[in-house]
């Protein structure tokens, strides 16, 4: 067995029987064929940025080091295509120093660029569909590569294709990227509606968005986590103002469909969970959002913290919290609803 807690942000004591990173698409078609003929689980990671390891992971775990970036533009477009090791942070950084803008509300989002596409990252008003031009795809039981459009990926909040029909037995290899030229700055979330739109810049945005991110998340370093724990949810309008009768100052964010978009943080805050703790995990005192290892916390220890929190939210609003962070089990994926219900 060999240790996983440096392959995860939530740094948990959890091992796999074999870790074995990737480098090319002809690797990891060959490893993915490999464990499968022995009929070992095979888990394919990123950065680990958002898994919660319950157990210790019986099978082969393929570590995505995919490496390149290509740009090239025409009078209206950037266009980038990212492989799918790419850390996105980093990705971020990289297209603000080539004078490329789109990006910067989702900076400090850990992760791979790869598995951007999968949750459909998104942070201050901007989700990874914004830019996507289209996602190159492996099937890893036929070696076929091919790309899905925007649209053939299903995007919806944190959600994709790629949590259904792809995602066993598929590898997102690459991303690319369409960025227009006619830079348009989202300033609708938290602290961006200070700025003036007519005159704030990409790195204005992209300096805020770090200074808030790094003012309320946990260094995985210091603290293991894996950023924000629940989703936003999303709740029919009656039900909204029923809520907010009695609690008038709760923020909200009005969607197209009529729907209205609460802050899961806002509401485990009120609920008094700051701080709260169950065995080595617990709620981080600066963000509810975020559940933390903060004492030798096992995966138990963090799932039995999220079904404490998930009942308070219900007793307390009626308002249904669903886990954003996958849960791996000794096989493979596990359903996180039914795990921490």
């Amino acid at each position: 067995m060999q240790s996983l807690t440096p392959f995860h942000t939530f740094h948990l004591p959890a091992q796999a029987s074999q870790i074995i990173p990737f480098t090319s698409t002809e690797q990891l078609l060959a490893e993915w064929q490999r464990a499968t003929l022995t009929n070992q689980p095979i888990l394919i990671l990123g950065q680990g940025s958002n898994m919660l390891f319950l157990d210790d992971f019986e099978g082969v775990v393929l570590v995505n080091q995919l490496k390149g970036i290509e740009h090239h533009e025409d009078a209206d477009f950037h266009y980038l295509t990212v492989q799918g090791g790419e850390n996105w942070h980093a990705l971020v950084k990289w297209t603000l120093e080539h004078g490329i803008a789109g990006l910067e509300n989702l900076a400090l989002i850990p992760g791979v660029a790869g598995s951007a596409p999968i949750q459909n990252i998104g942070a201050y008003g901007v989700e990874f569909e914004r830019a996507c031009d289209f996602v190159e795809v492996l099937n890893l039981r036929t070696g076929e590569l091919f790309r899905l459009t925007k649209v053939e990926c299903e995007f919806g909040y944190r959600e994709s294709v790629f949590k259904h029909r792809y995602a066993e037995g598929y590898a997102i290899v690459a991303v690319g990227l369409k960025l227009p030229k006619a830079w348009q700055p989202i300033l609708s979330y938290g602290s961006l509606t200070q700025f003036d739109v007519a005159t704030v810049t990409p790195l204005e945005v992209f300096n805020e968005v770090c200074a808030v991110r790094s003012s309320k998340l946990p260094n995985p370093d210091e603290f293991g986590n894996a950023g924000s724990f629940f989703k936003n949810p999303v709740i029919e309008a009656a039900k909204f103002a029923q809520i907010q009768t009695a609690f008038p100052q709760i923020p909200n964010y009005p969607q197209a469909d009529g729907r209205v978009k609460l802050a899961a943080g806002w509401l485990i805050d009120q609920c008094e969970l700051k701080g709260f703790q169950v065995g080595g995990a617990a709620v981080h005192t600066q963000q509810a959002l975020v559940l933390i290892n903060k004492d030798n916390a096992t995966g138990q220890d963090v799932a039995d913290l999220a079904k404490t929190v998930r009942k308070r939210v219900r007793e307390k609003f009626g308002v249904e919290l669903h886990p954003e962070v996958r849960f791996i089990g000794k096989h493979g994926e596990v359903n996180s609803e039914e795990v921490t219900r």
